[in-house]
């Protein structure tokens, strides 16, 4: 633009003059005129907004270092907020008598002070008409009595902040007021420096200290850049109040309390208050205020372990069938260990179904390939999921795991949109409150809405009770000598998208029937738990990144019941989730990873639903399920956990059922009935029963809600069913337990030690209908005393014996195929009955019987193996073993072997099933499919024989 011929730049200075009122008009004139005014916001208008004696930095108390978007802008909100206690002013002058027969009167302006028209504030308001304006001068002006505001005025503060003191108690009694730039502090004779019951007050720049402000409803008041030292406000039924830009310190109680619910009475500047906060920006949040809940908040916790798999968010699923191992280098041969145990120190490369062939046997020996398909509870991921994990590389998230925005989750969730839009009761905004005992306390069904706010170094931010409500969006809470957040007495509401780190106590505690929304916050760095849910508390935990607290990421305990769905809750010194004390909760699609202790540690009576969660690298085991502890774990993936990825007790009664557990450090699920595990299982688990957030537990204990979650099937035996159970550093599933247990349908593969091992059972250990395969040792082991029966299971390729046992034991209708040691061995002292099996072994006999083994072998088809091993093995002098009517199948010339009449083992018709039962295509089947044997030698004339086993 150049008009008369000068260019852009000079018309700037020249416009850099005007007053306010001079670049409204220029603004008006045409559009390119309209466009160089608005080009003036860095200079012009900024240089306005500062000046301005009423005003404060737009982004005080808590940003102002930062500048805003637009100075016009927030120049303009200003000038309207500003305005708000006079848009009644045409209804108070029509109303007064004979209005329409008078002139307008002009505002007048009463000065008090030395030397000036009035000397108190008192004998001015004596005088004063309708909207006057009462300046008072510097100095210390000081009313001996009770101050009542009847007719509208403003009272304003001459020069700079802190110039004007005022020692007084005002009631106002008019419909509307405001007061500015003035030092409240209160009079001798009360600490109520100001209230009203029914008008609107609006208080612009002023600090107040050492007192109180008590505003009944129907009233409503609108404060902005004001500071509180030591100073209470106290609300009551109010309908509407906001308190924006504000600063509160030092309180030796609550800053703000905001009791009982809005009254329904609305004065006249309720209207004019809901449009003010509709029309002013930052009310929801956006696309770009998310930042509070990237992805990326990791790289703030820079002590991160250089085992930890980065994790890449993808939305594509990944495939669900199992991969091939990593094959490891090392020794092809086997060796016999201790307990005659054939222990191989072979590659891992038979995922898939294919087992080594050849290893360097002479030409008159067998070769084989087993060839079989293992079909288990697909995964709830997949990709990478599912192969070894490998230091340094990314992880695939599959997108039913990926954190929203608090947008997104908005969106999606059309009652907590609603709820994040309303306003009512009090609005707090863009406040701090520091150094001092509490933040905000709401009761006695009070209503308060927060956004923006910084609570820092207090005993607590926000206290909800007595069936309030409140509305949390964008605060910051940290340092806080207790918990940030408490809610009690059915307390509720809506807590998103906060930034929580750094308190003493819990980010978060929920007691006492208490049912919020707590949705998109980062909860971090604290130094109790994370989230507490107790005393019957409840709520919903959603989308929230949970991470480096000192205990619990969430603790539910003494009968709290919240819903726990979606969260990351990582790197945290004790457990990611722990339920005790009768703790219940539904806790599903959680991604729960890096915690020093149990991803999940449930005892004493907890008894939550755990369900398709992601539990992964933790330094400890992936689920703990402890003394007392019971619920349901159903289709969780348990993956590269360094410890277990399940420890249970069966004494607890826990119903483990359809979890992908695999890579992890020693057992994928071990069983015990001692809290140190005997010895077997390394740095007992008692340490963790420590927690402890509050000592008041017997109150909780006369509240009890009715058990009746129909989610919950009850069960009365440990039970361990239709999982798979793969690729673990010991054996698949370890027991050592003097409870029963019931282990049904579950595929045991690739495990580096054994599939099973049973190392104390007194009571009866049933393993039925499982797929035992491809084990680095045996298929199963049954230590002495112990009592255990194996029906049903296919016990396929595992690297030692199919089955050893010392115990008493009873091993009917399973298919014991293609191991490398003996297919069943029998040990000194060892009570079996062999019933109703088909047995074969390529290298070594189908049954060995060592020592004075007890043992029943009857109705067994055995397949022989290779040409120089006898199909059955015992000592001569051995009395007690029993051998009637089986079958012995020895290599023939075009002979053809089918499994048939039954098919190959395990069957799924009738196993015992569990809820997982139901869901499509989380069966467990695996089927042996062809067992092609190359004879060479004399004894086959060198020529080639296939079996087939369908």
């Amino acid at each position: 633009m150049e008009a008369g011929g000068l260019p852009l730049e000079l018309w700037r200075m020249i416009l850099a003059y005007l007053p306010l009122p001079d670049l409204g008009r220029c603004s008006l004139v045409c559009r390119a005129w309209r466009e160089l005014i608005l080009s003036l916001d860095r200079t012009r208008w900024r240089q306005l907004y500062l000046g301005c004696a009423e005003c404060r930095h737009p982004n005080w108390p808590n940003q102002p270092d930062v500048e805003p978007e637009s100075w016009r802008e927030a120049f303009k909100q200003h000038y309207l907020a500003s305005k708000t206690w006079t848009k009644n002013a045409a209804i108070l002058e029509t109303s007064v008598c004979f209005s329409l027969f008078r002139r307008r009167r002009m505002r007048r302006t009463l000065s008090v002070g030395p030397g000036h028209e009035f000397h108190s504030l008192g004998s001015a308001l004596a005088m004063s008409s309708l909207f006057d304006r009462i300046l008072l001068f510097p100095g210390l002006h000081e009313e001996q009595g009770e101050i009542i505001l009847k007719v509208p005025v403003e009272i304003v503060g001459h020069g700079k902040l802190g110039e004007v003191a005022l020692l007084a108690s005002i009631d106002q009694q008019c419909s509307t007021t405001r007061l500015c730039n003035l030092v409240f502090m209160p009079a001798w004779f009360s600490p109520f420096m100001f209230k009203t019951t029914s008008g609107h007050v609006q208080f612009d720049n002023c600090n107040f200290e050492n007192g109180h402000i008590q505003v009944h409803g129907p009233g409503t008041c609108q404060v902005k850049f004001c500071s509180f030292k030591n100073t209470h406000v106290f609300l009551h039924n109010v309908p509407l109040c906001v308190l924006e830009n504000c600063e509160f310190v030092g309180s030796e109680n609550n800053s703000v309390t905001v009791e009982g619910h809005p009254s329904s009475e609305n004065n006249w500047a309720y209207t004019h208050l809901l449009g003010l906060i509709r029309s002013s920006p930052g009310v929801l949040p956006t696309e770009d205020s998310d930042s509070l809940m990237s992805l990326d908040l990791e790289s703030r916790d820079q002590a991160w372990s250089p085992r930890t798999c980065g994790i890449v968010i993808e939305g594509s699923q990944s495939p669900t069938s199992p991969t091939t191992g990593s094959p490891r280098a090392g020794s092809q041969d086997a060796e016999v260990g201790s307990n005659g145990e054939r222990v191989a120190r072979t590659p891992d490369s038979s995922d898939g179904g294919l087992s080594p062939s050849g290893e360097d046997e002479d030409e008159d020996q067998l070769t084989y390939r087993l060839s079989y398909q293992v079909q288990g509870p697909r995964p709830v991921l997949g990709g990478s999921f599912l192969g070894p994990p490998l230091p340094g590389a990314s992880i695939q998230l599959p997108s039913c795991l990926v954190l929203n925005s608090l947008q997104q989750e908005l969106q999606k969730d059309r009652e907590a949109m609603a709820l994040a839009s309303s306003v009512q009761g009090c609005l707090i905004r863009k406040c701090l409150f520091r150094d001092g005992k509490g933040g905000v306390f709401v009761c006695s069904y009070g209503r308060a809405k927060m956004e923006g706010n910084i609570f820092r170094n207090l005993t607590y931010a926000v206290r909800c009770i007595h069936n309030s409500k409140i509305i949390m969006l964008r605060n910051h809470i940290h340092h806080c000598r207790a918990s940030g957040i408490f809610l009690r007495l059915e307390g509720g509401g809506l807590i998103a998208g906060n930034n929580i780190c750094h308190n003493a106590e819990a980010g978060v505690d929920i007691r006492k029937k208490s049912n919020p929304l707590i949705l998109c916050n980062q909860i971090h760095h604290g130094l109790r738990s994370g989230i507490v849910v107790l005393g019957n508390g409840k709520g919903i935990i959603r989308n929230n990144q949970i991470f480096s607290n000192k205990e619990a990421g969430i603790y539910i305990l003494y009968h709290g019941n919240p819903v726990v769905s979606r969260n990351h809750i990582f790197k945290g010194h004790a457990a990611g989730i722990a339920v005790n004390e009768n703790g219940r909760g539904l806790i599903t699609e959680n991604v729960i990873r890096e915690n020093q202790w149990g991803g999940v540690d449930i005892r004493r009576g907890g008894v939550p639903i755990l369900r398709s969660n992601l539990i992964c690298f933790g330094y400890s085991d992936g689920v703990v399920v402890g003394d007392e502890g019971k619920g349901l774990l159903e289709g969780n993936t348990i993956y590269a956990n360094k410890g277990c990825g399940v420890w249970m007790m069966a004494s607890s009664l826990p119903h483990v059922t359809s979890n992908h557990v695999s890579y992890n450090g020693l057992y994928g699920v071990a069983v015990f009935s001692q809290k140190d595990g005997s010895g077997e299982f390394p740095g007992g688990h008692g340490a963790q029963e420590n927690f402890s957030e509050d000592g008041d537990a017997i109150l909780w204990e006369t509240e009890l809600e009715k058990d009746d979650d129909p989610l919950r099937r009850p069960i009365t035996i440990a039970l361990v069913e239709s999982n798979s159970v793969n690729h673990n550093g010991a054996s698949g599933l370890y027991i050592q337990s003097s409870e029963a247990l019931h282990i049904v349908t579950n595929v045991i593969h690739a495990n580096r030690v054994r599939g099973i091992t049973v190392a104390q059972s007194s009571q009866l250990t049933r393993v039925a209908n499982n797929s035992i395969s491809c084990n680095r040792q045996s298929g199963v082991k049954i230590e002495a005393q112990c009592k255990v029966e194996l029906r049903g299971n296919g016990i396929y390729d595992n690297r030692g014996h199919g089955v050893i046992t010392k115990g008493d034991s009873t091993v009917m209708e399973n298919d014991i195929i293609g191991n490398r040691g003996s297919g069943l061995q029998l040990l000194p002292m060892s009570d079996t009955k062999v019933i109703k099996n088909r047995i074969h072994s390529f290298r070594a006999s189908s049954i060995a019987v060592q020592g004075h083994a007890k043992a029943l072998v009857q109705e067994n088809t055995i397949f022989q193996g290779r040409t120089n091993k006898t199909i059955f093995q015992q000592s001569s002098n051995n009395q007690e073993c029993i051998i009637q009517n089986n079958r012995f199948l020895v290599f023939k010339k075009s002979d053809t072997w089918r499994l048939a009449n039954p098919p190959a083992r395990p069957h799924l018709e009738n196993s015992l099933r569990g809820p997982s039962a139901a869901h499509g295509g989380q069966k467990v089947t695996a089927m042996a499919t062809r067992i092609t044997a190359h004879v060479e030698g004399g004894y086959h004339s060198k020529r080639s024989i296939f079996c087939t086993i369908l």
